[in-house]
């Protein structure tokens, strides 16, 4: 699997008692914020920006289906808080339709969708030790989409209330780093620099089996079905998908955050972390199954939607510093804010394209200058 080019060195201290690798943190940094109360106001802004993006979406859209801010809180409020008598004239129906069956379940699948992508792309960037690793660009994200596309084609999509199409993904997405792996992996090693460009290339030829596979189930003039699956959209957007995805996004949550010191501590290097009482080669596979996992339940709710699991971490980053422990919630938070805010620009303004649209507009320049940066500093293999 991966090894650091080059481990940093520990005190004698650590080395010594390996058993105490929970003590072990790592710093923030210049960039990072170490107060305890510093770093809780940003989890309060951050989260204060979530619920203020997703009234606005609530209440934001075309003329025709006009919804106002306060009638959206109504909305909410009327549903899940019934004790409170809701004025008959401030909620009229066809609004509460609009944002509780319409808005609210595509709402909801974007802040979900975008967290699965943060957590993900935070555990490659850690587990890889390279910044311009997430799902999209190590080819998970296609991996998964050719899966959800071949359930979809063989008709056992919907089996199991719809995990039939989630466990196609999953099981695709695995094949895909399998295949990254094996190409990019020499003399018993891989390049991290390589790892990527395998990945790209496997993600490449992974998307030109999704048109194929339309093609092969009559379906070649399904521009919106092709267009889902290659860009990524939320159009299709219901209760029972946001119902489902939920599960996944608590899973992935909390064994990330169970693994967030031994990601720490990955960091290191893989001989120090090892030295530390990390287990590598086992770690290397849980993290890679579940944000495999995590992956392939986004992508077969909202097609590939690219670049959100390598701006966020790295946005985050700037905030809270290395530590996976803060890190990986603040990128899941910051992952549910872009995606949620792209929603509501392409549905608001540009006639509900698909999303990914501007999520890559967003990340392709950042993935450059990441690139750019790496090559200046001698970072890549």
């Amino acid at each position: 699997m991966m090894s650091s080019a080059s481990d940093k060195t520990v005190p004698n201290s650590c080395s010594a008692r390996p058993s105490k690798r929970s003590a072990i943190s790592l710093g923030t940094g210049s960039s990072g914020v170490a107060g305890g109360g510093h770093l809780a106001l940003i989890y309060a802004a951050a989260l204060a920006v979530l619920a203020l993006l997703l009234v606005l979406n609530l209440a934001m859209g075309p003329a025709a289906a006009h919804v106002t801010a306060l009638q959206a809180l109504y909305s909410l409020v009327h549903h899940l808080l019934p004790m409170i008598h809701i004025p008959a004239h401030g909620l009229p129906s066809d609004a509460d339709i609009i944002v509780w069956q319409l808005r609210l379940p595509r709402a909801l699948m974007a802040i979900m969708i975008g967290g699965l992508l943060g957590y993900a792309g935070v555990a490659l960037q850690g587990l890889l030790m390279n910044p311009l690793a997430d799902p999209y660009t190590v080819g998970v994200s296609a991996g998964a989409a050719v899966g959800a596309a071949l359930a979809e084609t063989l008709g056992f999509s919907v089996l199991l209330g719809g995990l039939g199409g989630i466990a196609t993904a999953f099981v695709l997405a695995m094949l895909a780093v399998w295949l990254v792996y094996a190409i990019s992996k020499v003399g018993g090693r891989v390049s991290i620099h390589t790892f990527i460009l395998a990945g790209v290339v496997v993600g490449g030829f992974l998307w030109s089996t999704i048109p194929l596979l339309l093609v092969l189930a009559n379906r070649s003039n399904d521009l919106a079905r092709m267009l889902f699956y290659l860009i990524g959209s939320l159009q299709q957007s219901n209760w029972s998908q946001a119902e489902m995805l939920f599960p996944f996004l608590f899973v992935v949550a909390w064994w990330f955050q169970v693994w967030a010191q031994d990601l720490n501590l990955m960091t290191l290097g893989e001989e120090t972390a090892a030295h530390l009482g990390v287990e590598i080669e086992p770690l290397k596979k849980r993290v890679l199954l579940l944000a495999s996992l995590g992956t392939a339940a986004a992508v077969s709710a909202g097609g590939i939607i690219g670049f959100v699991g390598l701006v966020t971490p790295h946005a985050a980053r700037k905030l809270v510093g290395p530590d996976h422990r803060r890190l990986l919630p603040l990128a899941a938070i910051f992952g549910a804010i872009l995606l949620i805010a792209s929603d509501t620009i392409v549905r608001v303004f540009l006639n509900d394209m698909p999303v990914g649209v501007v999520t890559s507009i967003v990340g392709a320049p950042v993935f450059c200058i990441l690139l750019r940066r790496r090559k200046i500093t001698g970072g890549a293999n």
